[in-house]
């Protein structure tokens, strides 16, 4: 069986959400095609949280080529997927090196200054969506890029899928506790709202010392690090999925929400707009709560609108035949 490395960050692989959801769903995927996908990390000193000083961030991938590198070589592997932008340099030493983004170089996102220089020597990427593919051409020349997306567990979405079970004044968000997310927005709805049920789902356990800094209404319920059933299950009891996030490159949650046929509220930020069917509303923050309510308030349980449209665009069947493709091309060399 060919093996692939996947080089990802400690962290990464240790939530519950986004990229070790990835990550995993590549290996098991792969391993049907006939390939074994490796999990590579480096095991630098690294925080559970974001930018505290005296811990490596993005600049610190640049001292761990060695203990990258001779994890590779210990897999006798030649192709790499790498997700951080920090690890560009892997081409110098391995020609079959293809980045899969995790983040992107967006002035919504902290530490996009630092990532230009890396994005500057890719040549060749996968991405989730026809906009970030768009985006990696315009602004950094890469023009071999296959998009492929990070497909949802369908046999989850049948399982839980039960509109008999949806609650109408019960909202849902998952996100991190990051700026970027906009939590502190969600809790302030939460409080403007009372009638409503917010729950909010962190990926992480790091987020529940985190959140104790906000005043938490008692309408809001956090929910840490729960498994892909737990969150199949409650994002099917709710009417609303909303997210508030400015930019995202991955967006699982609102292709799993449409999966689960729930009435979308998203940014109208252009990296949102493959989130785009029949009950899928863009607003941002000086209408969201009027755009939140009035989902609520829909004469409807589910959109078996959205529902069809994310099974035809993002289910793991059509993820699967993505990758089917790429790998047959890229494993030649």
């Amino acid at each position: 069986m060919t093996k692939v490395g996947l080089v990802m960050r400690k962290i990464q692989f240790t939530e519950a959400q986004g990229p070790r959801i990835f990550a995993e769903r590549l290996q098991a995927l792969s391993a049907e095609l006939g390939v074994e996908v490796v999990f590579i990390s480096p095991q630098r000193h690294v925080s559970g949280y974001d930018w505290i000083p005296g811990y490596e961030h993005e600049k610190g991938d640049l001292v761990n080529y060695d203990i990258v590198l001779e994890q590779i070589e210990s897999h006798k592997i030649e192709h790499v997927i790498y997700t951080v932008s920090g690890f560009t340099y892997l081409k110098m030493f391995l020609k079959n090196s293809v980045l899969f983004p995790h983040s992107f170089p967006d002035p919504a996102l902290t530490g996009y200054e630092m990532m230009k220089p890396f994005y500057q020597m890719v040549d060749k990427a996968i991405v989730q969506t026809e906009f970030l593919k768009r985006e990696m051409s315009r602004n950094f020349g890469v023009e071999d890029i296959s998009v492929i997306p990070i497909g949802f567990n369908e046999e989850l979405a049948n399982k839980y899928y039960d509109p008999s079970l949806v609650v109408d004044n019960r909202i849902l968000w998952i996100g991190r506790d990051e700026e970027n997310r906009r939590p502190d927005l969600v809790i302030d709805y939460a409080r403007n709202n009372p009638d409503k049920e917010v729950f909010m789902v962190f990926g992480g356990e790091r987020y529940r010392s985190t959140m104790k800094k906000y005043n938490i209404p008692s309408n809001v319920k956090l929910q840490f690090a729960l498994t892909q059933d737990e969150v199949f299950k409650l994002m099917n009891s709710a009417k609303v999925y909303w997210s508030s996030s400015k930019f995202d490159t991955f967006a699982m949650p609102l292709t799993e929400s449409l999966a689960m046929g729930k009435i979308v509220v998203k940014p109208e930020h252009p990296c949102y707009d493959h989130i785009s069917a029949n009950h899928s509303f863009s607003g941002n923050e000086k209408n969201w709560f009027e755009l939140v309510n009035m989902a609520a308030a829909l004469p409807l349980k589910t959109s078996t609108g959205n529902r069809d449209y994310a099974f035809d665009a993002f289910s793991s069947t059509v993820m699967k035949e993505g990758y089917r493709k790429f790998f047959s091309e890229w494993l030649k060399d």
